[in-house]
């Protein structure tokens, strides 16, 4: 893909922030029952990282950034060459800070969605 310098500066300087938070554990990612990627939200954007691969694998990775107040959105793969480090590092952050969680179901009707609607 090609893109201006400015372009790639922002995108690498918001994965970067992405990282930095996700290690404080500031994001919190889930992993969907049944899904092959986790997911987060961070300032109403929901992140996605996928797919649900082996540490070390050569699995082409990526990270999906989509706003909830809009359909655009943001893909950007770790077959890119100026990107792509970028979004393994998270990757593997990601699997570290997941790795003993169970999967979770979005979509579940629970209590407290149900006090919600109301």
């Amino acid at each position: 893909m090609s893109r201006d310098t400015a372009t790639t500066d922002k995108l690498r300087q918001r994965i970067a922030r992405i990282t930095a938070a996700t290690e404080r554990g500031e994001v919190h990612w889930e992993k969907q029952v049944g899904s092959s990627h986790r997911y987060a939200r961070i300032n109403n954007n929901l992140l996605i990282l996928g797919p649900d691969a082996p540490l070390g694998s050569d699995t082409p990775r990526y990270l999906f950034i989509t706003p909830f107040d809009s359909p655009a959105c943001i893909e950007i793969n770790s077959d890119d060459q100026e990107l792509g480090p970028e979004v393994r590092k998270l990757a593997e952050q990601v699997e570290r800070a997941t790795r003993d969680e169970s999967p979770t179901d979005p979509f579940a009707v629970t209590e407290e969605l149900l006090s919600r609607l109301d």
